[in-house]
């Protein structure tokens, strides 16, 4: 069987490292994952072609741009995945493309991890795909409200659709608001690398310091806010930790609920990150 992450640029992704090492854990001879660099406008002829009877396709994982350019050109769209407004993960089952989102259940899992299933507060830096995956997470735990800090609240309008459909009470607060992050539980952020580096620059103490401050980003890393958190005494998650379960979902989506080895995959992960930091050093 075979599977593959799409998505423009696509020669850094982590996942088929992941995904590779599952398959061998698991024993599942025959198997391969590949990443193929796809835009949108060449999206419909990829899954087209994976689709077709007798490809022996098990499922794609979709990163950005194609989460929403992905939705139209599916049979089945799961509900969470329509909440949220993209999808990205594309499983063929029963002559069927069938589409989830694996993000918000990856996120559910790392705050979980570091002992945070419920946070009675959050701040979440940033409106585009990522940070409507991490107000569905929020809504997962039982968090019915957060304050989202964008650069642009013009541009944040999907993300208020989004809370609207997952009835998330939304306050929008300028980026470079500085008290967005007073008396928070958990701050997520979801910009680029450097994006946050405004927060990292602030000096946090007391009441200031989040308990929990989870960056997406995964390379390079730690990014300015990780270092700033950690030097500021909260519990830092790492936006490999994002990959790695999500990436655990789609394994289980992909191969008929089979438990997906994070142990494994989690291995695996981490030795090519080390990798590749010591190579650009």
């Amino acid at each position: 069987m075979k599977a593959a992450v799409l998505g423009s640029p696509i020669a850094h992704s982590l996942s088929p490292v992941l995904h590779r090492a599952a398959y061998a854990a698991a024993g599942l001879d025959g198997w391969s994952y590949q990443a193929i660099e796809c835009d949108e406008a060449g999206l419909p002829a990829v899954v087209a072609a994976c689709g077709a009877a007798g490809a022996g396709w098990a499922g794609l994982s979709l990163t950005m741009p194609l989460k929403r350019a992905v939705l139209p050109l599916l049979d089945y769209v799961d509900p969470l995945a329509a909440d949220v407004g993209g999808a990205n993960t594309l499983v063929f089952a029963d002559g069927q493309r069938r589409g989830y989102n694996t993000d918000v259940a990856g996120m559910v899992a790392a705050l979980a991890e570091v002992g945070m299933p419920a946070p009675r507060s959050a701040v979440i830096l940033g409106a585009g795909a990522t940070a409507c995956s991490a107000l569905a997470a929020l809504r997962e735990t039982g968090l019915r409200a957060a304050t989202v800090a964008v650069r642009d609240e013009t541009r944040a309008a999907a993300l208020g659709a989004v809370a609207e459909r997952l009835g998330v009470r939304v306050e929008l607060r300028p980026l470079a608001t500085a008290g967005t992050l007073a008396g928070q539980d958990l701050l997520i952020s979801t910009v680029p690398a450097g994006a946050a580096d405004f927060y990292a620059e602030r000096a946090w103490r007391g009441p200031q310091t989040p308990g929990v401050v989870f960056d997406v980003v995964y390379a390079p890393w730690p990014t300015a806010l990780a270092r700033a958190a950690e030097a500021a005494g909260a519990t830092v998650i790492s936006g490999f930790e994002l990959l790695l379960h999500q990436a655990g979902v789609q394994f289980e989506l992909m191969t008929g609920r089979r438990p997906a080895p994070l142990a494994a995959m989690r291995a695996a992960g981490q030795a090519e990150l080390d990798r590749r930091s010591a190579a650009s050093r």
